[in-house]
């Protein structure tokens, strides 16, 4: 890889202050390549402890958390999804744990993070009705289209989700010691600090602060296919089944797996993504992870891009 190269795309996106036109406030970049770190860069007044939101990166930890639970044969994809809301509902009844995980359930959800227009169930279900059991508000949206036919990304579908895994494992503290115990400490994710709504549902459509490097742990497991210093820990085949096409954004047309994103003109490379430019990327090819965290509004979208493909490009697999 061009090193002296990835320096200067690092420093251009730490430098200050950042003009309009560039990409908004980068706060932590971390790259790892063969297992080590070869490059980071914080914002002023941080440093490699400190400890920052993923926003929806936290869908991809949600995945992970399924996994665990299909590798112990708890869980299984293809089964209708057990919901208590849709048990005498015939047609919600029949979405399964594989059409949520890729967003096609055919659920009622508007994704949209400013409010303007139409409803934005996002932020009625994070800060408005909602809160309080953010899966039951997302559940009991009506159904648009018929299950498997319509990608639809929605923060409601992870919650959903994370609440099939506190049926498994208890809601509250319990999900919060089985996630450390089965998921976090396992991977040396020391920092990480996932949020639950007031039922005791981990918010797994955004909330998980850690830092950039312990981030970049969870990229590792995947970029490692689920295998930690020589164990198993998600089933095999599960790196795949996230990495696997099945939706498009209609705004960016950016590919959809499985609570993971697979950005356009990079082969094999996939990724967590969340607001503001949230960003693990995982580069098979290149034995490399890269994390990116930040405050980018949404007009400055394309820019990130743009230097994000000058990053990537400095790997020559990518």
């Amino acid at each position: 890889m061009d090193v002296e190269r990835l320096e200067r795309v690092l420093d251009r996106a730490f430098d200050e202050p950042q003009p309009e036109s560039t990409m908004g406030r980068s706060l932590a970049c971390v790259v790892v390549q063969g297992g080590r770190v070869i490059a980071e860069r914080y914002a002023p007044g941080l440093d490699e402890g400190s400890s920052l939101i993923s926003w929806s990166m936290a869908k991809s930890i949600t995945h992970a958390a399924v996994g665990l639970l299909v590798a112990d044969g708890r869980l299984t994809l293809d089964a209708p999804a057990p919901v208590a809301e849709w048990a005498d509902d015939a047609e919600r009844s029949a979405i399964t744990l594989d059409q949520l995980l890729r967003m096609t359930p055919g659920l009622e959800f508007n994704e949209d993070y400013v409010g303007e227009g139409a409803t934005s169930h996002c932020l009625e279900m994070l800060f408005g009705s909602g809160r309080r059991d953010m899966a039951g508000y997302a559940a009991s949206q009506p159904l648009v289209a018929a299950p498997g036919t319509h990608f639809n990304y929605s923060s409601g579908t992870s919650n959903i989700v994370s609440r099939i895994v506190a049926d498994e494992v208890g809601a509250g503290l319990a999900y919060q010691r089985w996630l450390c115990d089965n998921l976090f400490s396992r991977i040396g994710m020391r920092t990480a600090d996932a949020r639950f709504d007031q039922v005791g549902t981990f918010i797994g459509s955004s909330y998980v602060w850690a830092t950039a490097r312990d981030f970049a742990k969870f990229g590792l497991l995947y970029l490692r296919d689920g295998v930690w210093n020589g164990e198993r820990l998600l089933p095999e085949g599960w790196v795949d089944h996230a990495r696997t096409p099945v939706g498009r954004d209609p705004d960016d047309r950016t590919l959809y797996g499985a609570h993971w994103w697979i950005p356009d003109g990079h082969r094999g490379i996939f990724a967590a993504q969340g607001y503001e430019g949230q960003r693990i990327l995982v580069l098979p090819d290149a034995d490399a992870v890269i994390v990116r965290l930040g405050k980018t509004e949404a007009r400055l979208a394309p820019n990130l891009i743009g230097w994000q493909d000058e990053l990537l490009s400095c790997f020559a697999a990518a």
